[in-house]
């Protein structure tokens, strides 16, 4: 999954898709499999600092080519609600 989906190219994302992403970046960070990734989990509990979380926003930003908040990660605080809000986000850009 490393074709970037842009909010106009017709490609929509689904919540799973999203959430597949984030699981697999972050245990490939972690040097975990994705099984041992809880999706409901915090971001914080993950022990990635702060340099590697904004590495994975980056990458996360480049994959959907569009820029998320620097408050996504707050106010969307696991992998299930931030995947919601980026399909969310994606479905408005479109219907623009």
């Amino acid at each position: 999954m490393t074709n970037q989906v842009t909010a106009g190219s017709g490609a929509e994302l689904t919540e799973n898709e999203v959430r597949e992403w984030l699981v697999g970046k972050i245990a490939h960070r972690l040097g975990v499999t994705a099984d041992q990734v809880d999706s409901d989990q915090y971001f914080d509990e993950f022990d990635l600092d702060s340099t590697e979380a904004l590495v994975l926003s980056g990458e996360l930003e480049n994959w959907l080519g569009f820029e998320l908040e620097t408050t996504a990660l707050w106010y969307h605080p696991t992998i299930n609600e931030l995947a919601g809000y980026i399909v969310e986000k994606q479905r408005d850009a479109t219907a623009r």
